[in-house]
């Protein structure tokens, strides 16, 4: 018997995670950086940047627990994490806008350095809530050269790591997709699962050998009395009386 439940959790090893983590960290350092009174007056887009990165991060979280039991749940969660990072690399872009600069142009040397920025390996952890912390932090330590060289090279940073976040994401929900065409949900599994119990418990057919289904005739001399029916029926027509 297949089991009923999905794994999940296991998402702090993922890069889609990792990188989320970091943009939180740095959005909200940025924000408290370089977000004042004159140019944030009331603090909206302080709260609003902060929000984004943090749904981008909280969905993941969520998403990764929701497999279990939802297919369709951990998907759409995973979709609001990419949707979140993709708003947060919009204030970004309007972040570098509304201080007279361009975003990084793809093909330059600050964005290529950016672009092939990447995780250190991170092995095993025993304890993962202190262990991926720690690695975490390290993480932001080794971006300190990015984050820290002022408020252009900031921005410019983050909505790249943005943008490869959400291409993550993108392919991570490609994967989810094509393992539900494949295996399918808890729904399916857990209908699968009652049928074998069921299967268990039932004689096999006369004519074929399968388990047989209790099922109840619906018209004729016994129509509302239980019988055994082929579980492969109509191919195969085998049935035998039931009690009641």
């Amino acid at each position: 018997m297949k089991p009923l439940l999905d794994p999940s959790g296991g998402y702090r090893k993922l890069d889609a995670f990792l990188f989320a983590s970091l943009i939180q960290l740095e959005t909200r350092r940025y924000c408290e950086r370089f977000l004042t009174l004159k140019n944030d007056p009331k603090g909206r887009q302080y709260d609003q940047m902060t929000q984004a990165a943090r749904s981008g991060r909280a969905n993941i979280m969520e998403g990764s627990q929701r497999a279990s039991t939802s297919k369709a749940d951990e998907m759409r969660l995973i979709d609001v994490a990419r949707a979140s990072l993709v708003e947060l690399l919009g204030d970004f872009e309007m972040e570098l806008l509304q201080r007279g600069s361009a975003p990084w142009a793809r093909d330059s040397d600050d964005a290529r350095s950016v672009a092939d920025w990447q995780l250190e390996p991170h092995g095993d952890w025993t304890d993962p809530f202190h262990d991926s912390g720690v690695y975490i932090l390290s993480q932001q330590r080794r971006l300190a050269p990015f984050t820290d060289a002022g408020e252009i090279s900031a921005a410019n940073t983050l909505l790249i790591l943005c943008k490869r976040t959400v291409v993550m994401l993108s392919h991570l929900l490609q994967r989810q997709g094509e393992a539900f065409v494949e295996k399918g949900g808890f729904r399916e599994r857990l209908t699968q699962v009652r049928l074998e119990t069921r299967d268990g418990e039932a004689p096999p057919c006369p004519k074929c050998g399968a388990p047989m289904r209790k099922r109840t005739a619906k018209s004729g001399p016994n129509a509302g009395k239980p019988f055994w029916g082929c579980s492969k029926w109509p191919d195969c027509t085998g049935r035998a009386a039931a009690e009641p």
